[in-house]
C-alpha cells in the first residue's frame, strides 16, 4: 500500500453551520471551475486522491482543520457547489455519507444515462474499493461515507472514510484510477491517518500467494473448509498473533463456521477464476476472508500481510474559532473574486486567472 503520509483524525461530533456551509459549497464550486479551467479534470480527480491536498482544502474552505468531519463536509461542499455546472465542466459526484454511500451505483447510473458515459466500470470500480477497504484491509475502521469523482472521459477518483469507535479516530482511503493497475495489489493512492491496530492487509503485495490459496480455497467443496476452521478454531495454541485486543474488527473466535456454510456453497458454486472475482462476490465480507486467510497460512504456510495542512486554515478561519473564527467578510470577498475570476476565464482573456492570483494580494491586505 503506498503511503505518501500519514495524518491523524480525530472523530468529532457536530455539522457545519448553515451560514457557513452555504459559503463553503460557493467557494468549493469556484474552486474546483477554477482548477477545471485552468488544468482540466484529470489534474484535478489527481489532487482529489492527495490526502494532503484534500486536507487543505477543507483549511480553505473555513471547516475544522483536522476533524474527521471535514472527509464528508468538504465532499458534500463540493457535491452542491458544482450543481448545475455538471456537464461544462465535465465533471460529476456521486454519493455522500450514510445511506448516500449506498446509493452510489444509482446516480453513477443516472450521470451515465444523462450524459452518456458508459458507468458500468464505474460502478465496479466503486463496489471494489468500497470492498477492499471495507474487508480485504482490516484495519478496524467501518466504512461509512463513500464519495465517487469522476469526468466525461471516464476517469474517476474515489475518497472513502471510516471510523474506529474503539480509537475514536477516523482513516480516509483515496483513489485514482490514473495509477491503478488492479484492485487487489496495493491499489491506494494514499490512506491519511493512524492506527495501533494489527491490519489483515490481503491486498499488499506479501500477500499475493495468500490471495491465489485463498481463492482456491473459496472453489472447494463447503464441508472441507468448515472442517479445516473448526480444527483451527478448537486449537487454542493456534492462533498466536491473531489475537487482537482494542480492536473494532473480527477475531477468529468471532467467526462461526455455521454462518459461513451458505457463503462458501456460493463461492464453491460460482468457482471465481482469481481473488478480485472474489471479493466483488456478494455476501462475501470481512469474516469470510479473515476465515480463508486462516486456513491458507495453517494448511498451506501463505501468511498474510499484517503490515502539514495546518497553515491552510489561516485562509479564512475555522468554524471552531481556530486558528480564529471565520472572517465572513472576507469569505464572501473571497467567493466574489473566485467567480469573477472564472467567468473573465471562460470568455478567454488572455489573462485568464490571473484574477485569482491577485486574490493573495487581497487577502494579504487583509492582515490572512
Amino acid at each position: 500500500m503506498k503511503r505518501t503520509g500519514t495524518a491523524t483524525l480525530p472523530l468529532h461530533g457536530g455539522k457545519a453551520p448553515h451560514w457557513l456551509f452555504k459559503r463553503m459549497q460557493a467557494l468549493a464550486g469556484a474552486i474546483i471551475s477554477a482548477i477545471v479551467v485552468e488544468f482540466g479534470t484529470a489534474a484535478l480527480l489527481k489532487k482529489l486522491s492527495d490526502p494532503f491536498w484534500f486536507q487543505c482544502l477543507g483549511c480553505v474552505l473555513g471547516f475544522d482543520w483536522h476533524s474527521s468531519g471535514l472527509t464528508t463536509t468538504v465532499t458534500g461542499a463540493i457535491k452542491e457547489g458544482i450543481k448545475g455546472q455538471e456537464k461544462e465542466l465535465g465533471f460529476f459526484v456521486a454519493g455522500g455519507k450514510g445511506k448516500r454511500s449506498r446509493k452510489t451505483p444509482e446516480e453513477l447510473l443516472l450521470i451515465g444515462q444523462r450524459y452518456g458515459i458508459n458507468t458500468e466500470p464505474l460502478i465496479y470500480a466503486s463496489r471494489l474499493s468500497a470492498k477492499v477497504d471495507n474487508s480485504a484491509v482490516q484495519d478496524g475502521y467501518q466504512l461509512y461515507h463513500h464519495t465517487f469523482f469522476l469526468d466525461i472521459e471516464g476517469r474517476w477518483a474515489v475518497v472513502q472514510q471510516g471510523m474506529s469507535e474503539t480509537t475514536a479516530t477516523a482513516r480516509r482511503y483515496h483513489w485514482l484510477s490514473e495509477k491503478l493497475e488492479t484492485f487487489t495489489k496495493e491499489p491506494h493512492s494514499a490512506v491519511c491517518s493512524e492506527t495501533t491496530t494489527e491490519t489483515l492487509n490481503l491486498v499488499h503485495r506479501d500477500s499475493l500467494n495468500a490471495q491465489k490459496v485463498i481463492t482456491e480455497l473459496s472453489a472447494r467443496r463447503p464441508e472441507e473448509n468448515l472442517k479445516d476452521l473448526s480444527l483451527i478454531l478448537d486449537s487454542s495454541g493456534l492462533f498466536g498473533s491473531l489475537h487482537m485486543p482494542r480492536r473494532h474488527f473480527q477475531r477468529p473466535d468471532d467467526i462461526k463456521p455455521d454462518r459461513l456454510k451458505k457463503i462458501f456453497l456460493k463461492t464453491y458454486e460460482k468457482q471465481v477464476a482469481d481473488f478480485e472475482q472474489l471479493i466483488g462476490t456478494e455476501g462475501v465480507g470481512a469474516k469470510t476472508l479473515r476465515a480463508l486467510s486462516l486456513i491458507s497460512e495453517l494448511i498451506y504456510d501463505t501468511p498474510v500481510s499484517y503490515q502539514d495542512p495546518a497553515r491552510f486554515s489561516y485562509a479564512v478561519g475555522g468554524k471552531d474559532g481556530i486558528p480564529y473564527p471565520v472572517d465572513r467578510q472576507t469569505y464572501d470577498k473571497t467567493i466574489e473574486v473566485m467567480k469573477k475570476a472564472i467567468e473573465r476565464a471562460r470568455i478567454g482573456q488572455k489573462d485568464r486567472i490571473n484574477a485569482i492570483r491577485r486574490l493573495i494580494t487581497f487577502t494579504r491586505g487583509q492582515g490572512g
